[in-house]
């Protein structure tokens, strides 16, 4: 992506923040996170969930109670049990008579899908620590939320033209595959079209749900990607992930910032009235997303890449009332 207000900085993969309460190691050695995912944070991250504005009756096994206050919960029919699901639905009946685990399935809980749309451009790769990083730390954190709620999950690459998505999970035992799709993302090579990749990831969108886009939304026209996610119908939640360099760039002099994707350069002289003009005009541009989001009934969230991942889950999240 180009076009950006921002300078773009050579690519970086340190970590961030150190660890939260606890002291076990992540479950596998992978590049979401080395440190903060001990089994004390996880059990914390089971108390929250993700807010809905507007309750929909989804499905038939979602884990959201429903919508249909004063009403019993329907029994509707079973299925067979998969690894990770809830053991409190398993109907033991039935597994006394047949020797086979079914779960039962209630007409009335809803069945929501959250959708974890990265950004995985290469402008993502950047900073100090990467905002790629960041994001698959902020997703497998929030993927593990809706997991433990019993929401579907599934998680989206935006790179090139395209939305890469894995299948969707459900059932906290899936945590392990959540760590290995988002360990698997890489940042892209080249430009990428993040208007044409969040038109293919809102057309794999199947009913309503929550999408969180986690972006640093380094494109000329990102503000028609909120628009078109918020189309969708699903309730919509942008983190905005900007490096410190970017939020506030230490330079100074004859440079020439040179653009990561398209390898097109400019020629600065960089002074205090340029790093002035330079967050002055930032501050609008996210001013802008703000309101864009607003008019949309989303929620925007903007975030420094060396965030404290405990911080926004257990204050600023919740402050924003997009967890609860």
């Amino acid at each position: 992506m180009d076009g950006s207000p921002t300078p773009r900085t050579p690519p970086s993969a340190t970590a961030a923040d150190g660890p939260v309460a606890g002291t076990r190691q992540a479950f596998l050695p992978s590049e979401v996170d080395p440190t903060v995912f001990d089994e004390a944070f996880l059990r914390q991250l089971e108390r929250l969930l993700l807010l809905m504005r507007s309750p929909v009756r989804g499905g038939l096994k979602g884990g959201r109670r429903s919508v249909k206050r004063g009403q019993s919960v329907e029994f509707a029919d079973y299925r067979d049990y998969s690894l990770g699901d809830d053991l409190r639905q398993l109907d033991w009946n039935v597994y006394a008579r047949l020797e086979k685990l079914f779960v039962k399935l209630f007409v009335e809980e809803e069945d929501v899908t959250i959708t974890l749309l990265i950004d995985a451009s290469a402008s993502m790769a950047t900073g100090h620590p990467a905002k790629l990083l960041f994001a698959k730390r902020a997703a497998a954190a929030l993927g593990y939320i809706g997991l433990a709620s019993e929401d579907r999950v599934a998680v989206s690459a935006l790179t090139g033209r395209v939305a890469r998505r894995r299948a969707a999970m459900r059932g906290s035992g899936r945590v392990f595959r959540l760590l290995a799709d988002l360990s698997s993302i890489e940042s892209a090579d080249g430009p990428t079209d993040i208007v044409a990749a969040a038109r293919h990831a809102g057309a794999q969108l199947h009913g309503r749900g929550v999408v969180v886009l986690i972006s640093d939304l380094l494109d000329p026209a990102a503000d028609k990607v909120i628009r078109e996610l918020a189309a969708t119908g699903s309730e919509l939640v942008i983190l905005h992930v900007l490096s410190p360099e970017e939020l506030d760039p230490v330079l100074e002099g004859d440079l020439r910032l040179v653009d990561v994707e398209t390898g097109d350069g400019i020629d600065v002289t960089v002074d205090l009235a340029t790093i002035d003009a330079y967050k002055a005009r930032l501050a609008g541009w996210k001013a802008g997303f703000a309101d864009l989001a607003a008019k949309r009934r989303a929620s925007y969230v903007d975030l420094s890449s060396d965030a404290n991942l405990a911080d926004l889950m257990f204050a600023e999240l919740r402050r924003r009332r997009v967890l609860g």
